[in-house]
Parts: C-alpha cells; structure tokens; sequence
C-alpha cells in the first residue's frame, strides 16, 4: 500500500467537485435507504439494522479504500450469506440472531483488516470471472424465491432453492390478494423506472407510494404485512451483548467465506469505475477498507456490508468526483435514523420485497452463461474435450452448488470445480507438430502446406513443463516416432517454466530415443529454461540449442 494513510481517494480535492459529489450523494441516498431496508430482511434480522451498517461502511472506507466511486453498504449477496451462517448458530432467536449477525461482520471487518495489512489482495485471483458469475446468479435467484412469499402473502417454505419453488407453487391458492396486488404493482413499478427514468430512484417512489397505500386504504388493517416499529435514533456503539470469545471463534471460517465474496464484488465495482476515470485500484487497500466498514458496522449494531456494483453505478452516474459522495450518503442516512424512521412503519413488506427482487433479478443473467457455452472450437476440444469449456462449467458449477447446497458450499464447489478443471487443462498441455513456412517454424493443424525436414519431428509444447503434465508431455512426443526419424527437436519458446520432475523426464526421455537411435534436442528455450536443465541434469545429455535450426544440424552428427 502506498500514498496516503487516509483518505487515499481524495489526495488532490477541488471545489469544482463538491457540487457534483453532492448532487450523486442525495441521488445515492435516494436508492440506498429502501434498498438496506430491504437487505436487513434478507439478512434476517430488523429493518434499520440495515441503516446502522450503512452509515459507519460509507464513512470508514472513505477514510481507507482506494476508490473515488464504490458505494459500500448492506448487500443482497453478502446479507443472505449472512442469514446462511447466523441462522443455524442462534436457534431462532431473534435477538440472538442480531447480535451474532453483528458479530459476524465485527469478525470479517478484523480478518478484512489483517488481510489488508498483509497485503493479501491477490486472493481474488481465486475466484474467476464465471465462477463469481455463477455464484451471483444462483444467490440471485436464491433470494427471489426467498422474497416471493412475502410479495404473493404466503407462508415460506424451508430448505434450498428447489424447496422453496416447490413450497410457493403448492401454496399459490392461498394467496392474499391485497398483499399481491401491492406487490406486484410495486415490482412493476420499480422495473418501469429502471427501464425508462433510470435516473429517478424508483426504489424509493415505489417505497413511499406503498406507505402512502396503506395510510390511505389502512392495508394493514385487511391483512398486508409492514415492516412495523422501527427504532428512531442512532445504534448503541460496541461489541454485541452476549456474544462469547467461542462465539467469536466459529465465526472466523464463514467470516473468510463473507470476505471473499464482499472483496471479490466490490473490488470488481471499484476496478469497472476506476478504469473509466482513469485512475488505479489497491486490492489491498480494498481489502483493509472493506475491512474497516465491516468492523465498524458490525460495533454499531449493524450487519455485514461490502461494495455495491448497483450503487456505485448510480453514483458514477449521478457525477461523482471522489468519496464525498459516500460521506454525504452517510450524512444523510443519520438523518434518516434520527428523524424519518417512523416514516417506514407502515412500509408493505410486500413492497420491500419488490425492491429487493428487482434489484437482484438483473443478476440473473444466463445470457452470460450461454456466452460462456459458445467458447469452443474443434481445435480445443481436440485437446481438451469437455473441459474445453472449462468457464461454463465452473460457473454452472457455483450456480449448482448455491441452489442445492447452499451459499457458501456453492461458492467453493465453484472455486473446486474450477481448480480441478484448470488442472485437467493444464495436464493435457496441446504439443504441436510444426513445419517450416519461410523462415517460420508454424504448427502443421493449422499451416498444412510447411514442410518437415525428412527424418525429424520438430514439436512445440504450448505451456511450461512441470509434474502434473510432463507424464503426458513425454507420451505426446514419443508419439512423434516413427521407424524414419533420426532426431526430434523440441521447440521450448512456448514453454517459460520447467520444474525437476519435468527436467528429470526429459532426460529420461531422451536415454529412452537414443536407444531407439533417435536424437533428442532443445531450441529456443525463455526464461529459466537453460538454467533449471543445467541444474538438473549436470551430465550435460540434454543440450540446449539458441535456434531450431541449430539443433536439427547438432542432431544429424553422426556421433549422436
């Protein structure tokens, strides 16, 4: 981590940027507030727990992110992670369950910390593009199904994804229609905004027009659910009562799950606006700003947070120049807390629940999985068969394993598939036949008319050579053998890496071709190459030649 301490995302401020950070500020506000209402309730616990998170998130990464645009707060995917990993700990107790969901983020603000002041940013790498696309989708829909009791005003079901369908379907005639109609109306209207005034917050017209509904038509009196009393006042500031050191413990191992997720959105958020603006992210301060607005919205009784893609585009929308923004969000959100909270009361559940499904139904993208089915050619899966698609099936994998499993399971059944696919890949490495075209040396597949020197097999291994694959590499090259060769070269340009075990089957390989009275020569060989064959193999039986045409001329010697 370098530049400054504090408040790295705004180390040259101007005037001319407080007008603009201002105006996104309010516009942010306007989305945020319904909307943590809403992931408070998905997170299990009471409505303005969502508020308390929110303020204490935006102010401390402020002071330690790295992003002039990321708006950190209550999430849907980290907030149902949450409800995941409290609900099983605390046996239905409601204020159990608050305390412990506060506990929660406290525990993964200090590992976010930790990891930030180690500078562990490079766990992203963990998780890939699709398995994080396939985690959000199956999440995604895991939480629409978990919304839709309260839209349609029937009981909720228990158990995984396909559980719950089942449980709405079987249930669907003893909807009540009140709740339904507000429900669906509501929905529809936060959609209509989101498709034609995108830039008006249709979370919060939906919010107020339910609340003015059920004032006028008292909904709450024929049967309709509202979120009901909702503390006025700023949150008590501390560690939650009640909650012992072995508590704090097992929470350690979810709270990496919750980290890793939270990191891995948010830093994606922060990377998309930071390259539109021109400037650059610190995963690791990343990691210690997440980690400083978990652990402060988890000791003023509030609930995990991390970045939010959604937010952070109506900010990057709305103007924004640096953090003020989030400031004034914050600023802004402690009014909420202490004079508008009983503005909420009457609130439709059935409408929070349209607010929530309808900022989470545009992650539902099986487009992206069908972009990630069409990366195939022949040539791959000549290679590589099914694992050619090795995205698609990572990112199925994670979309699976949420709906069956749960969560946290699908995200590393996601991360495992992905591993153990890449490893699949990296085993079968393509070893090309090549010819000469000119003064190329070009793979044959796709260069049919090079020639090949009579007598020699010149091949290219496409990937560094090291234990997992040289088994295959070996085979791959005495496949090139046949009772006319006299000398095989291998091409190492392609091949930057070499460890022992790979050294050692060269070597091994080249005793078994001379037996047959065939040579075996290296040419070309980049980076450590030469030196990792020279350390291995102090006897000097594996040559290493600076062309190709060098080591086919060694090779027709006859004292080889």
């Amino acid at each position: 981590m370098t530049g400054r301490v504090f408040f790295p995302s705004m180390p040259r401020y101007r005037k001319s940027y407080l007008r603009p950070d201002l105006i996104a500020g309010l516009t942010v506000w306007a989305v945020l507030v319904p909307e943590a209402l809403a992931y408070a309730s998905i997170a299990g616990v009471p409505a303005v727990v969502g508020l308390y998170a929110a303020v204490p998130a935006l102010v401390l990464y402020a002071v330690f992110g790295s992003s002039r645009h990321l708006v950190v707060g209550p999430m849907s995917a980290t907030a149902a992670l949450s409800a995941a990993i409290v609900g099983p700990m605390v046996a239905g107790d409601p204020v159990r369950f608050a305390a412990m969901s506060a506990a929660l983020a406290v525990v993964t603000g200090i590992v976010g910390v930790l990891a930030g002041l180690f500078r562990a940013g490079f766990i992203a790498a963990f998780i890939s593009e699709p398995v994080l696309k396939g985690f959000i989708i199956g999440l995604a829909l895991t939480i629409i199904i978990g919304q839709v009791p309260k839209l349609l005003g029937v009981d909720k079901g228990s158990g995984n994804f396909f559980g719950q369908l089942w449980a709405v379907l079987t249930r669907l005639g003893d909807v009540d229609w009140r709740t339904a109609l507000i429900g669906i109306l509501s929905l529809a209207g936060v959609l209509a905004f989101k498709r034609w005034l995108p830039l008006l917050p249709g979370s919060l017209v939906a919010v107020v027009a339910g609340i003015v509904a059920v004032h006028l038509l008292h909904l709450d009196a024929h049967g309709v659910a509202v979120v009901g009393h909702i503390d006025a006042g700023l949150p008590d500031v501390g560690l939650p009562t009640d909650i012992g050191l072995s508590d704090y413990l097992a929470l350690v191992g979810p709270a990496l799950g919750v980290l890793l997720i939270g990191f891995a959105e948010g830093l994606g958020a922060a990377k998309t606006y930071a390259a539109k603006s021109g400037y650059t992210i610190d995963a690791n301060r990343e990691l210690l700003g997440m980690g400083a607005a978990n652990a402060g919205a988890g000791l003023c009784s509030g609930m995990v947070v991390n970045g939010s893609l959604s937010k952070t585009a109506v900010n990057g929308g709305a103007g924004a120049r640096s953090q003020v923004s989030g400031l004034t969000v914050a600023v802004l959100t402690v009014v909420t807390l202490l004079f508008l909270t009983g503005l909420f009361e009457k609130l439709p559940e059935a409408t929070l629940a349209a607010v929530v499904i309808a900022a989470v139904v545009e992650l539902v993208d099986f487009a992206a999985l069908r972009r990630l089915y069409a990366v195939w050619t022949s040539q791959l899966a000549g290679i590589y068969g099914h694992a050619t698609r090795v995205d698609f099936i990572s990112a199925v994998a994670a979309m699976i394993g949420v709906l069956v499993f749960d969560t946290l399971p699908g995200l590393f059944i996601g991360i495992t598939v992905s591993l153990l696919v890449l490893l699949y890949r990296v085993s079968r490495p393509h070893v090309a036949r090549l010819g000469k075209d000119g003064d190329r040396w070009v793979d044959l597949t796709n260069h049919p008319d090079a020639q090949s020197p009579p007598g020699t097999s010149v091949v290219r291994v496409e990937a560094g050579i090291f234990f997992a694959n040289a088994d295959n590499v070996r085979d791959a090259v005495l496949a090139q053998v046949d009772p006319d060769t006299t000398t095989i070269v291998i091409d190492a340009e392609t091949s930057p890496s070499v460890d022992v075990t790979a050294v050692e089957m060269l070597v091994h390989l080249a005793e078994e071709l001379r037996a047959r009275g065939v040579a075996l020569r290296i040419a070309r060989d980049v980076a450590q190459f030469r030196e990792a064959l020279e350390a291995v193999d102090r006897s000097g039986s594996l040559p290493v030649y600076d062309t190709v045409h060098a080591a086919l001329e060694a090779g027709t010697k006859p004292d080889d």
